[in-house]
């Protein structure tokens, strides 16, 4: 080859030079730097390879006091503002809870129909008419004899009045202390005028927030009745579906036993009711009828309930005469131990089988943290804690 001869070209591929040997695919040209060796940074010295060209990074920011003290103060202002909202909502939780409590107590009711033949739908209504028939019913009975005592009562001030003025003792305060000249300047004042006008709205008020809440726990009850099945199912589908079969029929099992417990107290109440009923009607007391579903009413209520029916009762009988309030006493004091010996342990047996022990604490409680609804709760809850601890609890500790 002489010097004139034109120079190889290397594109070509006949005259490219051939690979050395171990070369290949995966051999790196030449001049390419091996993995994980420095290679010049865009705008430095080298980097290794791998890292961030900005440098390395620092310890994050969790660690600092001030990230700490920041999340705790989030933690404690959310958890002081779902204490507030619970606050807030507190009484709509009670409504709803005891919706849900008279939704499982009328459902044995439900299915008892369903079984004569009746659709669920029908059942409901047939129970839910009940349930608004004796309400309406209490209503006629014990607003008419009210507003007749009030009317009766404000007739007979002036008379009591004076009975206070020709009694000597009221005589000789008032000369002593000029007592009644006081009562007329308070009269005449017209601060007696506000105060009963304060009163009055006071005491509307209340019977408004009553009605509210009473047509609130109906229209929640309808509701909850009509789609326990769906309410529950979907309650254990929240459950892991390894767990889902024994929570299933645990829950089943609390429900049957509120359900038992609700229309056993209902029968026991309606059975005290209508054995009040004869006997205020035989003794010549009056206002029997509302008398006695104020008692049937009261008797829901565990411990004291039959007390305050059984003293309301009494002291109207007072005002017919003392052996006839004494008679009265007598029956219920009698009656309150046919109940308690007989009634009750019949109708309960096979709906909530608690310790008296246990009952009497659970009412406690509940009436100490919900007054008159705990008091109505605490027993089948009771019984709900009784049977999970009976059936998992102790059987989980025997096994350890």
């Amino acid at each position: 080859m002489t010097d004139d001869a034109p120079a190889p070209d290397p594109s070509h591929p006949a005259r490219r030079p051939a690979p050395a040997a171990g070369s290949g695919p995966g051999t790196p040209e030449p001049g390419t730097p091996e993995p994980g060796t420095p290679v010049p940074g865009p705008r430095g010295p080298a980097e290794p390879a791998g890292m961030m060209p900005f440098g390395k990074p620092g310890r994050p920011f969790g660690g600092s006091p001030f990230t700490f003290g920041f999340t705790a103060a989030l933690g404690v202002l959310t958890a002081w503002m779902l204490v507030q909202a619970l606050t807030a909502a507190a009484s709509m939780i009670i409504l709803i809870v005891v919706s849900l409590f008279l939704a499982v107590g009328l459902d044995p009711a439900v299915r008892w129909l369903q079984q004569r033949g009746l659709p669920r739908w029908a059942a409901i209504s047939v129970v839910f008419a009940g349930v608004i028939a004796f309400f309406a019913g209490f209503g006629l009975a014990v607003v008419p004899a009210l507003s007749q005592q009030a009317g009766q009562f404000i007739d007979q001030v002036p008379a009591y009045v004076e009975q206070l003025q020709n009694n000597p003792q009221i005589r000789d305060l008032d000369q002593r202390y000029g007592l009644l000249e006081r009562l007329q300047t308070y009269l005449t004042s017209g601060d007696l005028g506000r105060q009963v006008f304060g009163g009055l709205l006071g005491v509307a008020g209340v019977l408004v927030s009553a009605v509210f809440s009473a047509l609130t726990v109906l229209i929640l009850t309808l509701y909850f009745l009509a789609s326990l099945r769906s309410v529950t199912r979907t309650g254990y589908r929240l459950v892991p579906r390894s767990r889902r079969a024994r929570v299933q029929l645990l829950g089943d099992e609390i429900l049957n036993r509120v359900g038992g417990y609700v229309a056993g107290n209902l029968i026991i109440s309606f059975i005290a009711g209508v054995t009040s009923f004869f006997f205020l009607s035989i003794a010549g007391v009056p206002y029997a009828l509302p008398l006695s579903l104020i008692v049937a009413i009261t008797d829901l209520i565990p411990l004291i309930g039959a007390g305050i029916g059984a003293a309301v009762a009494t002291l109207v009988a007072l005002f017919v005469s003392v052996p006839v309030a004494i008679a009265t006493l007598v029956f219920f004091v009698v009656y309150q131990q046919i109940e308690n010996y007989l009634i009750a342990p019949r109708v309960m047996k096979s709906s909530v089988d608690v310790p008296a022990a246990t009952t009497i604490v659970a009412a406690l409680i509940g009436g100490a943290l919900l007054g008159v609804v705990g008091a109505l709760l605490a027993i089948p809850v009771a019984a709900a804690v009784q049977l999970i601890v009976g059936e998992v609890v102790f059987p989980r500790q025997e096994h350890h």
